[in-house]
């Protein structure tokens, strides 16, 4: 288990480790540079927007799913058949519920039009997700790598186009990069159901309200535990644009989507890592297999990451903002100052948010695996209770900045008690001496840090080259990155 885990990480990330950076630095990032900061940043929150009524689109389906067809294959015919069109109806509320939200907060007639074509793309993936789920319930990790990545090929193709010629470039709008995205997910559905209906055999849907509602009540508690995430992880761009005047409101998402653009990117790591531990934990946790090694191994790994991530930005953040968002040309010297200083603040604040995130993503899963539902939807409560107090309170008085405080504050507090949780609950045995080399860890990097910032100041790139390296070898050598253990992992006969 523990070799199929890391070799199908590897897959995992090798694949979208060559496209999605692509994607969100060069063709995502271009084109809010080509449209300007603030028509993106209501892009930016209507799609958060979307993504906090996600909830009605999925309704917990997709991660109940994955747990149960991995612990139960029998069952993927049967309930393909019938969730399929469950989806179908549950996207029709969606768009009523999207659109009247749309309504009550003042959208205008532009404004609707765009949230329409970004709930259309939200049910789209919400559907991709849902047959992904299956596929990784299945253990079909191959099949998984490829469609994780399948949509993000077809717009970099699509649209690297329309950057590169010139007629189109200077004619690009928001909505042309709205329309890609509805292509490039109907052609991933259209793959991801054909892998299915090969695996499943199923001859046709099966429309039973009786098991519509079985279906909703087992996934209730994953819907609620959704819901609430989504609220503390995205509610932050809506709340800037909703909380500041105009058009102050837009700009400030707009610098605020510039710095959460590479929090995003680098999210792809640890939720790749939880695609493969859901089904792995809830095969592990069923045939009473002891998870730790497990659990410290994708720990190890993400934790070393997300603090090496975390600890770049503190010294690094003001040349990567700059060189990634340069000056506009309408842009007055001093508002570029500013938009700089701010979107440097918060890119640390959130790339400290990052290490909480990455904890999140391995213990939270292992807790979902568990089914231990109830705690985590009171952590997560907690959380949007603190998120949304702190950003009521910031955004008026420190703007964009405010929102990046408040996020890094729930994320930390959801994260500590999900790891006090799991080991409370499942009685993991984490030795004394793996907690203090953790400790060291943080204190080689920060002294690391110092030292990097010291020698190359003004040298970005070798600066970043040097640290990663030094933060590698200081991994290995206390044995957060066992070397040993992942040859004979790999080189093992055993599965």
């Amino acid at each position: 288990m523990q070799k199929k885990f890391l070799e199908n990480l590897g897959l995992l990330l090798l694949a979208n480790l060559l496209i999605k950076p692509f994607w969100i630095l060069g063709i995502d990032r271009n084109v809010q540079n080509l449209v300007g900061h603030q028509e993106y940043g209501f892009y930016t929150a209507v799609l958060n927007l979307s993504f906090l009524l996600n909830i009605l689109l999925d309704f917990g389906i997709t991660s109940f799913n994955t747990r149960n067809i991995a612990q139960n294959e029998h069952l993927l015919s049967k309930h393909l058949s019938g969730i399929v069109l469950l989806r179908f109806v549950l996207a029709v509320f969606y768009m009523i519920v999207l659109l009247s939200v749309g309504a009550i907060i003042g959208y205008d007639k532009q404004q609707m039009s765009i949230l329409v074509l970004v709930g259309i793309n939200q049910f789209l993936l919400s559907f991709l997700l849902y047959l992904r789920s299956n596929i990784s319930g299945l253990l079909m990790f191959k099949a998984e790598s490829l469609l994780s990545v399948l949509d993000r090929v077809v717009m970099i193709i699509i649209i690297g186009i329309m950057l590169v010629v010139d007629s189109l470039r200077v004619k690009f709008r928001i909505e042309w990069f709205i329309y890609v995205q509805t292509l490039a997910y109907l052609i991933s559905n259209a793959v991801a159901a054909a892998l299915l209906l090969r695996k499943s055999r199923i001859k046709r849907l099966n429309w039973n309200p009786l098991f519509f509602c079985l279906i909703l009540r087992k996934s209730l508690p994953f819907a609620l535990l959704a819901i609430l995430m989504a609220t503390y992880n995205r509610i932050d761009p809506v709340l800037i644009e909703r909380l500041l005047p105009e058009p102050i409101g837009d700009h400030e998402t707009g610098i605020y989507a510039t710095a959460f653009r590479l929090l995003d990117a680098l999210n792809m790591i640890p939720y790749l890592f939880s695609i493969l531990l859901l089904p792995l934990f809830a095969s592990k946790l069923k045939q009473k297999v002891d998870v730790v090694s497990l659990v410290k191994t994708s720990f190890s790994l993400l934790f070393a990451f997300s603090v090496l991530v975390a600890s770049t930005a503190l010294i690094y953040s003001r040349p990567m903002m700059s060189m990634l968002y340069p000056q506009d040309v309408f842009e007055s010297s001093l508002d570029f100052i500013y938009r700089l200083q701010a979107s440097s603040f918060i890119f640390t604040i959130l790339m400290f948010g990052f290490i909480a995130i990455s904890t999140t993503y391995v213990f939270g899963t292992l807790l979902t695996a568990n089914g231990n539902l109830v705690y985590l939807n009171l952590t997560a409560a907690a959380g949007v209770l603190i998120n949304l107090s702190l950003n009521f309170w910031l955004i008026p008085h420190m703007r964009a900045s405010g929102a990046a405080i408040a996020s890094l504050t729930s994320q930390t507090f959801t994260a500590l008690v999900q790891v006090w949780l799991a080991l409370h609950i499942l009685k993991l045995n984490i030795e004394k001496n793996y907690l203090v080399r953790l400790l060291l860890y943080l204190l080689f990097i920060a002294l690391s840090s110092l030292l990097v910032y010291g020698l190359f100041r003004d040298d970005l790139i070798m600066g970043i080259i040097l640290f990663w390296i030094i933060g590698g070898l200081v991994a290995i050598l206390l044995k957060l990155i066992n070397i040993q253990e992942l040859w004979e992992i790999f080189t093992s006969k055993s599965a």
